[in-house]
């Protein structure tokens, strides 16, 4: 049952926002009493985070499973850019807004989990890029793993990039545009000619 209530809760969470779901909404899409939840969760709070964490193990194994793939360092991050759009597609504004404004904390320990988990994985995709000769050997793997991650975060931010002006698909072809152009090689530049066409070829 506590896992179902998890799965339930980050569902509406997602889709309806923090603020605005309350137990009562919860129990009633379970079908169950708001006291069943208080059984396995003191408070709302503790909820929060349960769904939090649910959440990002969920991102965390689809981001590793991708990294483990062992292919090419530049599919590797066109894979990345599939599954983050698949993500900010299945977000809500409105939910990301209430979940900073109302539960801080929570926030503030989830971004640093996912910081982490993505500064390993995008610094392991740069050094074997560079090894490979498809990245240039001066990239500052620390520096470019930051800059990404920042990047990720800054997409959800729209008021930085109005959704009337940009759309998710538009932001990533743009950020993997810029992204892969600084840090590409001769031979990096020429696979990514021949084999994404996303990519502008001028």
């Amino acid at each position: 049952m506590k896992d179902k209530i998890i799965a339930k809760s980050e569902q509406l969470f997602t889709n309806l926002g923090f603020k605005s779901v309350t137990m009562d909404d919860i129990a009633s899409e379970l079908g169950i009493s708001k006291k069943t939840i208080y059984q396995y969760f003191e408070t709302k709070t503790k909820l929060v985070e349960a769904t939090a964490s649910f959440k990002f193990n969920c991102i965390n194994k689809s981001i590793n499973s991708i990294f483990k793939q062992d292919i090419n360092p530049i599919d590797e991050i066109f894979e990345m850019k599939h599954f983050i759009l698949t993500h900010l597609n299945d977000e809500r504004p409105s939910a990301q807004y209430q979940f900073k404004k109302y539960y801080p904390k929570i926030f503030t320990v989830l971004k640093q989990k996912q910081f982490n988990v993505m500064k390993e994985c995008i610094s392991g995709n740069l050094d074997r890029g560079i090894k490979a000769g498809l990245y240039r050997s001066s990239v500052n793997i620390d520096f470019i793993s930051r800059m990404y991650f920042n990047f990720l975060v800054s997409i959800k931010d729209h008021e930085l990039f109005p959704q009337e002006l940009f759309t998710p698909q538009d932001l990533l072809n743009n950020f993997l545009d810029y992204h892969l152009r600084g840090i590409c090689s001769e031979k990096g530049l020429e696979y990514l000619k021949t084999n994404h066409k996303t990519i502008k070829n001028n």
